[in-house]
């Protein structure tokens, strides 16, 4: 897929480090209940943890005990969605729109009316008041 910011991946791994890298460029997860955003619920809005482009707003948070960040929904446009076949299970990876950087999944089992939980690695994002 084409994304309209380009780094290579050295340029990346520079910028993000070890961790942030292995998650945003390479797919990998955080444990559950180990990352920052996981029960932080102020206002504002959380963004991409290597663009900074917004992703999702507070307001669109909740607590869905499942030990990630989740969201009943992202910013229009700002997230793309792949089907994933990986570890024998079909699910559906979010994606940030501007760099490709992998944020975790979406699932159909939100408990509000849109419902969504979109599943997120704290790695993934950053937040701004």
């Amino acid at each position: 897929m084409e994304y309209p910011l380009k780094k290579t991946e050295v340029q990346w791994m520079e910028e993000l480090g070890e961790e942030r890298y292995r998650i945003l460029r390479q797919k990998g997860t955080e444990r559950p209940h180990t990352g920052s955003y996981n029960l932080h619920y102020e206002k504002g809005t959380y963004c991409c943890g290597a663009c900074g482009e917004p992703l999702f707003e507070s307001n669109s948070k909740f607590d869905a005990h499942c030990g990630w960040p989740s969201f009943d929904d992202s910013i229009s446009g700002k997230v793309k969605y792949v089907l994933d076949k990986t570890h024998g299970m079909i699910r559906t990876e979010i994606i940030c729109a501007n760099c490709g950087g992998h944020l975790g999944h979406v699932f159909n089992d939100g408990p509000t009316t849109t419902g969504q939980r979109f599943c997120v690695n704290s790695l993934s994002i950053n937040f701004k008041e």
